[in-house]
């Protein structure tokens, strides 16, 4: 697989987005007033790197929120057109648009590198497939296609590496978002195997994660820890992404489920957990760097070490005090005999959302979680820190009518 790479000179460095509606005109497509009927449909929803903001792709062009306190900070109406991926890059002025919806306003294709700065493009990357996925980084632009991943430097957009992968439908990639760590980690070579690339360490490490097909992968943000899902969406494990050891695995249920999003919390105390079963589940996990007080958020160096203990009995020293642990199943202590959901760790607190559309959470202030669906609707909740069980929700708006 070949690409194309286009640039235009003088990219301006990234700055802020701010709150506006803008009518500059965007490439050939001409925009339409903000006052206009809102009959969009929604197309796609994607997490900013810190998940403080979050971007929809519509069939009629895109727009940008902020999560806390919740507003929509910036969108660009099209009268005709659609995008299928908006990347955002934190909150700086660039971002990835690929095409998508009936009537796309770029081929699938296609990569627009848009800088609102300029209202214009400053790099174009064509393919002879569709992209699945892109991925931002400060320093990398990374574009991946079912078989194949590109990384590009961001400031010149020359391509840095290419990675072969297994059929990747999904566009499975995540990156690490640390200044001094360069973390990648998608499909490999083989059914439920991962690859994570140490750029800056020039290691490449390859982790047998699950017998079936991958469905979810995530990163922490200095790429030391990763979190994974199959296509059968009963099991998430949490990997050391230096060594591949397998440091926790917990439950989200006994029959098969469509895991739609994976989220690690920022101090890493937390796992949430989104699928088609309606339910938004939180795990406690009990892995953390050694040293480090598990309240902070914890260090970027790429040689930290991850403490890690399968045995129960470790819980205490591995977990703040101040949080609960998952329950295990009342009979865990018939493990040995009978099947391995018994001993399991299931979920520590839970929030229920509509089944009949996709839901994306990820992790707020404190002890919030933030939860997307593709019905055009954002709900805030919080958790208890000791008792878990049901979240309680603290806010609730509908965004874009689907």
């Amino acid at each position: 697989m070949t690409s194309s790479v286009s640039t235009s000179r003088g990219a301006h460095p990234p700055m802020r987005l701010g709150t506006h509606t803008s009518s500059i005109p965007f490439g050939k497509p001409q925009m339409e007033a903000a006052g206009d009927i809102d009959d969009t449909e929604l197309l796609t929803v994607s997490w900013n790197q810190d998940y403080q903001c979050f971007a929809v792709g519509t069939s009629r062009g895109f727009r940008i929120y902020s999560c806390e306190p919740f507003k929509e900070t910036f969108r660009r109406d099209l009268k005709s057109g659609g995008f299928g991926i908006v990347e955002m890059l934190f909150r700086c002025n660039i971002l990835a648009l690929v095409g998508g919806g009936e009537n796309p306003v770029y081929p699938p294709n296609k990569v627009m590198i848009w800088d609102d700065h300029q209202s214009r493009c400053i790099g174009e990357f064509s393919f002879r497939s569709d992209v699945r996925a892109v991925k931002l980084r400060r320093d990398q632009i990374v574009v991946v296609l079912e078989h194949k991943i590109y990384v590009y430097n961001l400031t010149d957009l020359k391509l840095l590496h290419q990675i072969e992968t297994v059929a990747n439908p999904r566009g499975l990639c995540c990156l690490s978002h640390r200044p001094n760590t360069s973390v990648l980690a998608c499909p490999g070579l083989h059914k439920g195997h991962i690859r994570v690339e140490h750029f800056g360490l020039r290691m490449t490490k390859f982790i047998s994660a699950h017998d079936s097909q991958l469905a979810c992968i995530t990163l922490t943000m200095d790429g030391l820890l990763l979190a994974t899902a199959s296509v059968k969406g009963t099991l998430i494990r949490i990997f050391n992404t230096m060594d591949g050891t397998r440091l926790q695995e917990v439950r989200r249920g006994v029959d098969k489920a469509e895991i739609y999003s994976i989220a690690l919390s920022p101090n890493v105390q937390w796992l949430a957990v989104s699928s088609d079963k309606g339910t938004v589940h939180i795990f406690s996990l009990r892995v953390r760097v050694d040293g480090e007080d598990p309240s902070n958020h914890y260090s970027s160096d790429q040689g930290s070490a991850i403490v890690h203990q399968n045995s129960s009995n470790s819980l205490d020293s591995l977990v703040s005090s101040n949080t609960g642990s998952n329950p295990g199943s009342s009979l865990s202590f018939m493990k040995v005999v009978l099947p391995k959901y018994f001993s399991s760790e299931w979920s520590f607190a839970q929030f229920h959302v509509p089944e009949i559309t996709r839901f994306f959470a990820a992790f707020g202030a404190q002890n919030t979680v933030v939860i997307v669906g593709m019905d055009g609707s954002f709900y805030r909740c919080s958790f208890d820190l000791v008792n878990g069980g049901e979240m309680l929700q603290q806010e609730y708006v509908r965004f874009l009518k689907a």
